[in-house]
């Protein structure tokens, strides 16, 4: 089995038309991941996917969900994000929060930070790192909210309604503004102007993140750029899915005075975490694909940049064509046996198993604890494809 030899490795090895396909944490659903999420929430105090809840619930918020309720029977991507907060099978709500709290309580207290009493910990961690939590959860709500809005140019009358298109655009819009700026008042009342600079250093990478999704990676543009290599696919990926968690577990070490070395290492393993997690979930679609079920993938997901930088421009090219029917849609049958027939897909999993096992090397450095081995397990659960 592949994951078996995840730990010997040292080193590294959708569009829908007018609509950016989303998700809560780009979980795999495997029954593994879920099980240590659920371990894990249980270390932490509560379950944290209720964490925003108080946010979510409030006065100003319930007066946009009447108007999202307009939505029901449309396509628009907001209904789908708000089911999510909802019902989420797969245990990926919350997960960023559950991973700084983790953290936090793995760190312990700090012997620099002689304000603080460990009688003010709850369960282990720090009011004000359970604050943070909350925060980097509501900011990456707010992001996700506003992925969700549909790029009303290439919406068709086929499509369905546009008025319900612009008037989804409005509410998710206001939506996330209002999750937002709820984070930001948050994160100014924890009197930390360091954790004020890097969370708001992770709200810019977001944004820049998602800026180059919406224009440099775009499925066209994919298809004709000149050099695609996974270098440039994991700095993107990381400004847009790893930055908030890396530098919110920075920021937990911070707010409780713990030293450089410390953050570094607390940074290191969101990052790889997140970097990892991306690729399991873009690896999905290549590995657990059953007969009869439809098919689809992303032309950016790290297994078809790594078959495009194997094969070259050109193969990649007549690939394209065989794989485009009559009507210019993708047979995404054809693309996946072609990308399978190279090493794009072990490239990825190689990929994966490194980036899982930086994030083990770095937390493996702290104290021996139920934490520290939930988010051993979290790293580990990561290569389970």
């Amino acid at each position: 089995m592949f994951t078996a030899t995840c730990s010997r490795l040292s080193g590294p090895g959708v569009r829908s038309r007018g609509r950016l396909a989303v998700s809560l944490f780009l979980g795999s659903g495997s029954s593994s991941w879920s099980k240590v999420v659920s371990d894990a929430e249980k270390i932490v105090g509560y379950p944290t996917s209720f964490m925003s809840l108080r946010c979510l619930l409030s006065d100003e918020l319930s007066n946009v969900a009447m108007y999202v309720r307009k939505l029901v029977g449309s396509p628009h991507p907001l209904l789908s994000t708000a089911r999510g907060f909802v019902y989420d099978s797969k245990n990926n709500l919350q997960m960023r929060g559950l991973i700084v709290l983790l953290l936090s309580k793995a760190a312990g207290p700090s012997q620099a930070a002689s304000d603080l009493l460990p009688q003010d910990m709850v369960s282990g961690i720090y009011p004000s790192q359970r604050s943070l939590a909350e925060i980097t959860e509501l900011i990456h709500t707010a992001f996700l909210v506003h992925r969700g809005i549909v790029d009303l140019k290439q919406w068709t009358v086929s499509d369905g309604p546009l008025k319900d298109m612009q008037l989804g655009n409005k509410m998710a819009i206001l939506s996330g503004d209002f999750l937002l700026a709820n984070a930001c008042t948050s994160l100014a009342q924890l009197n930390n102007t360091k954790v004020v600079e890097i969370i708001s250093s992770a709200i810019g990478d977001l944004v820049q993140g998602i800026y180059y999704e919406n224009y440099s990676y775009t499925e066209q543009e994919n298809v004709h750029a000149g050099a695609v290599d996974i270098a440039s696919w994991e700095e993107q990926t990381f400004l847009s899915h790893g930055a908030l968690l890396a530098k919110s577990c920075q920021a937990a070490m911070e707010l409780v005075k713990h030293n450089k070395e410390s953050q570094r290492l607390a940074y290191k393993y969101g990052k790889h975490l997140s970097l990892g997690h991306k690729l399991n979930s873009d690896l999905q679609p290549f590995v657990k694909t059953k007969v009869g079920e439809p098919l689809s993938f992303s032309l950016s997901a790290a297994p078809v940049v790594f078959h495009r930088q194997i094969v070259g421009q050109e193969r990649w090219r007549q690939e394209l064509q065989q794989a485009t029917t009559l009507r210019n849609q993708m047979d995404y049958p054809v693309l996946l046996a072609a990308v399978k027939s190279e090493k794009g897909v072990s490239s990825a999993m190689d990929l994966c198993c490194y980036h899982s096992n930086k994030a083990l090397e770095a937390i493996r450095t702290f104290p021996s604890s139920e934490a520290r081995s939930a988010l051993e397990n979290i790293a580990s659960a990561i290569t389970k494809f």
